[in-house]
């Protein structure tokens, strides 16, 4: 019985350590494309696959699909954007599906994986701002509490509580 309960336990911690994006994903990552390379000459990277993640900015939908301007982050062992008081900047992950903006909140994080389609320059408080446009393979919208590093939250997210009404 104690091995059965060793077992399951070891399980469970295996599976909180596990990626959020799949594998058949992650095996099209060129993992030697550092975002900060990408945002300097992304027409050089065209057509690679790079997994990137961050906390969404914006979300605008159009007859050809959604758009998601995102503050990149650097990802963590497991896909997940982690608590950074830096970003190297901002891109634009493309969808050819509708993105509702009542799911794809701005200030919550996702991770990606997609193809690099070069650069799209808009206006982001009175300069031009120039974006790597990247088409998305695979996404993972991440909601504060699956992640303690959530970099919106800069405490674990954990409650510990005693009685009625307290919480520390």
């Amino acid at each position: 019985m104690r091995g059965i309960i060793i077992l399951l336990l070891a399980i469970s911690l295996l599976g909180g350590c596990a990626h959020v994006i799949s594998k058949e994903s992650l095996a099209l990552v060129d993992p030697a494309i550092p975002f900060t390379m990408l945002k300097e000459q992304p027409g050089k990277y065209m057509g690679k696959f790079v997994l990137l993640g961050g906390v969404i900015a914006a979300v605008r939908n159009n007859n050809d699909g959604g758009e998601l301007e995102i503050v990149q982050y650097q990802l963590d062992s497991r896909g997940r954007p982690v608590n950074a008081t830096m970003s190297a900047g901002r891109f634009l992950a493309l969808s050819d599906k509708f993105l509702d903006p009542m799911v794809f909140l701005p200030g919550l994080c996702v991770s990606l994986v997609g193809r690099i389609d070069g650069e799209k320059t808009l206006p982001l408080d009175g300069i031009a701002y120039r974006y790597p446009v990247i088409s998305v393979k695979e996404i993972r919208l991440l909601k504060p509490d699956q992640d303690s590093s959530y970099p919106g939250f800069p405490y674990p997210v954990f409650h510990f509580g005693i009685g009625i009404g307290h919480v520390f």
